[in-house]
């Protein structure tokens, strides 16, 4: 999707908005059973300002920036920049939430955005094309996740993770469908005989790249540290390479050294939470 949700026959379907609003405001639907029992539970109305940001910063915006920045930008830039977020996450930390990090964690960081440099570079379909404006909606974007996985880290650990999904989603829902409707999307699914084609494809996208994901990426926040769960996304572009082999292409000896070194500095910044929970086991167990 480069330009737009596209049919059979390469015709343009929807328009990044429309798949940004759609994607949100599906996923928020999907949802709705559950958020309406979690706000039976809501222990602070000022948890909302807290869930506001999650669903704005962590999904909303997002969604809208991304589906702008692929219009433009290839997929090998897309990854690098995406190691933007545990960076921001660092930095929004030391920041609002006075978290103290070792050498380990900052040195892990930076040799995973080192790792995702190299193996971008040394990808042999990978070229770092894109215009200044699609670039920072990248970067704007990893910033929003990282104010949402801080917020959820920091300020939300007395909720589910699908209680922080479903409640930050219901509160994108309507200005989800205000924007639908603004964008005259209904237009397209009544006029366009491919619309059923792209929205089946829009409704895969909301249930498991946002509603599912967002569940389990909430979880991974409340299981670990902020900047663990910021460092999967060190993770894609090595998922994308492996996606890659299905399809017959080849990897490089550069590219699996990349790897190795994304890996490390997973390990790295995350070795002393490591440490930590090996010790409280084994206080627990004299």
């Amino acid at each position: 999707m480069k330009q737009g949700m596209y049919g059979d026959a390469g015709a343009l379907i929807f328009s990044a908005p429309q798949v940004g609003a759609l994607r949100m405001l599906i996923a928020s639907t999907l949802l709705l059973p559950w958020a309406i029992k979690a706000w039976k539970g809501l222990k602070s109305t000022k948890d909302l300002i807290y869930f506001s940001l999650v669903g704005t910063c962590g999904s909303f915006f997002p969604s809208f920036l991304f589906t702008y920045a692929e219009t433009s930008i290839t997929s090998g830039l897309a990854g690098m920049l995406n190691s933007f977020t545990p960076i921001f996450t660092i930095i929004l930390g030391l920041l609002f939430f006075q978290q103290r990090l070792s050498n380990y964690q900052y040195f892990g960081a930076l040799l995973g955005t080192v790792g995702i440099v190299l193996l971008v570079l040394t990808g042999k379909q990978s070229t770092l094309s894109g215009d200044l404006t699609h670039i920072l909606a990248v970067v704007l974007a990893t910033l929003c996740y990282a104010i949402s996985l801080s917020i959820i880290r920091y300020k939300l650990q007395h909720y589910s993770s699908m209680e922080v999904t479903s409640i930050s989603l219901s509160l994108i829902w309507v200005p989800s469908l205000i924007i639908v409707f603004l964008l005259e999307t209904q237009n397209v699914i009544s006029n366009n005989p491919l619309a059923t084609d792209g929205l089946t494809a829009i409704v895969i996208l909301a249930l498991f790249g946002t509603a599912v994901a967002t569940i389990l990426f909430n979880t991974t926040i409340r299981l670990s540290s902020a900047l663990f769960a910021s460092s999967v996304t060190y993770l894609m572009p090595i998922v994308s390479i492996f996606i890659g082999l299905q399809f017959g292409e080849s990897i490089t000896g550069q590219q699996i050294g990349s790897m190795f070194i994304i890996l490390l500095g997973i390990l790295l910044a995350n070795l002393p939470s490591i440490l930590a929970k090996q010790r409280n086991k084994n206080n627990a167990l004299k």
